[in-house]
């Protein structure tokens, strides 16, 4: 392989793996690896195309601004493309995007507004609205509007299809995809419409999407509901939308589709993010389904890099209800670091007080048990080391005996949640113990997801 250009000319012909580890029934699945795009997803191809449209139109001039709402990866895609052409970038962001997508969008150089997820088209801070919004008060900026541009399913319709039918010597029978702003669905529908009518196309659709259904019924509902999966799933029916060939819609919970996702890191190594596991979940079910052999395609939408912190991390897993841990019927079910399972960050009395600094923020935690072996013999937490190296910064080298707390709230497994609270009202956090053996810590964010998740 030659030596490419630049990043943009690593955009398209990605990989196609077959599924060899997991449950397709009769059928083989193959897997598009749009992760292995250079931002990572399957939104390269129409940032691009996007981007050199406007400017074949005259819209977006050197040294213009361009602004879009987005989920993150069209946003990637966007700065990316801009990065290479000298174009700034303004990204409206939904709050429920994954830190790892934020970071990315920052350090590519693209400005992120962050906005509200939890309100509907035509409010004013739906994140496509407001992108709208910005994009008119700037002088020659430019709403890329991935929802109503036609250059995004162009990039489907005369790349992303093409390819699939090369990859599959033209033996194919279906392909499983979501739909986000409808451009890969609505290309590979105008693809295979003149190069392939056979091939069955399906919806993969979070649960809570308005989408499924329009499929099933061609109506469009009015109530949507709210799902974690990010990038697909919509409350409206994006205007360069065509699912007129789209045969049947499958619906995917947020834990399904996350565990589905998992799974197949377990099985197969391939880190994809939460749409991956949506698209992939629908496609099993589909190919389980089948009483004859089939040969299935379905995408490897983004890199699950961009979910470690959520659908990777098993502690937020566990907050959203999706895993279980043992559970007890005590205040031990209420410690997200059990100690037993050697989860707890801890520091010892002699560690400097850096050791103890550099931890907390490595780990993301406010306080840290201090043990000597396995008892608990203090507590620091952030307001100690502040008190102890304020004017004396060079106490950071102490011990961290010097500031550690030794008064310790310490509960039995079996105190009350009244009892619990009690020590929060102190201004303490919870050590739990069983006579010398040491549990874990409770605190406040731990006690609102025990409540949160007994409504569920």
């Amino acid at each position: 392989m030659q030596p490419l250009a630049n990043a943009i000319a690593m955009i398209g012909n990605t990989p196609m793996v077959r599924v060899a580890n997991m449950d397709t029934g009769p059928c083989e699945l193959y897997l598009k690896l749009e992760n292995m795009n250079p931002t990572g997803s399957v939104k390269d191809r129409i940032g691009l195309s996007m981007i050199e449209a406007a400017e074949a139109s005259g819209e977006l001039k050197p040294g213009g601004t361009i602004v879009e709402g987005t989920a993150g990866n069209t946003g990637l895609a966007l700065a990316l493309v801009a990065q290479q052409k000298g174009y700034r970038v303004i990204l409206v962001i939904p709050d429920k995007m994954s830190r790892e997508k934020i970071f990315h969008l920052k350090a590519m150089g693209a400005e992120v507004v962050m906005t509200r997820s939890d309100v509907a088209k035509g409010h004013p801070e739906y994140y496509q609205d407001k992108a709208a919004a910005i994009a008119r008060e700037i002088p020659s900026a430019i709403f890329i509007n991935q929802f109503g541009n036609p250059a995004n399913p162009l990039a489907h319709e005369h790349g992303t299809g093409p390819e699939i039918l090369r990859q599959m010597d033209g033996r194919l029978d279906a392909v499983v995809c979501g739909v986000g702003s409808s451009g890969t669905m609505t290309g590979l529908s105008r693809c295979f419409a003149k190069a392939a009518p056979e091939v069955e196309l399906v919806l993969a659709d979070p649960e809570g999407s308005v989408l499924a259904e329009y499929v099933r019924s061609g109506q469009l509902g009015t109530k949507g509901g709210s799902w974690l999966v990010e990038g697909i799933g919509e409350d409206f029916l994006p205007s360069i939308a065509d699912l007129s060939r789209v045969s049947q819609a499958i619906t995917i919970s947020d834990k399904e589709s996350l565990l589905c996702g998992r799974e197949l890191l377990h099985r197969e190594g391939i880190l994809g993010g939460t749409s991956t596991g949506t698209c992939v979940a629908a496609a099993l079910r589909y190919c389980r389904a089948q009483t004859q052999p089939k040969r299935v395609v379905t995408f490897v939408c983004d890199t699950g890099n961009k979910y470690l912190s959520k659908m990777y991390n098993d502690h937020w897993l566990e907050d959203q209800g999706f895993i279980e841990r043992r559970q007890y019927g005590d205040l031990r079910d209420l410690i997200r670091h059990p100690y037993a399972e050697h989860d707890t960050v801890v520091v010892t009395p002699d560690e400097p007080l850096t050791t103890a600094y550099a931890r907390m923020k490595l780990y993301d935690v406010s306080q840290l048990p201090v043990m000597e072996g396995d008892r608990v013999v203090g507590i620091i937490d952030e307001s100690d080391i502040l008190m102890a190296v304020y004017g004396h910064e060079d106490h950071f080298k102490s011990p961290v005996r010097e500031a550690m707390i030794t008064q310790l709230q310490e509960l039995g497994p079996g105190a009350s949640l009244d009892d619990l609270v009690a020590v929060f009202q102190e201004d303490h956090v919870a050590i739990v113990t069983e006579g010398d053996q040491f549990d874990g810590l409770i605190t406040r964010i731990d006690l609102l997801n025990y409540l949160r998740r007994r409504i569920d």
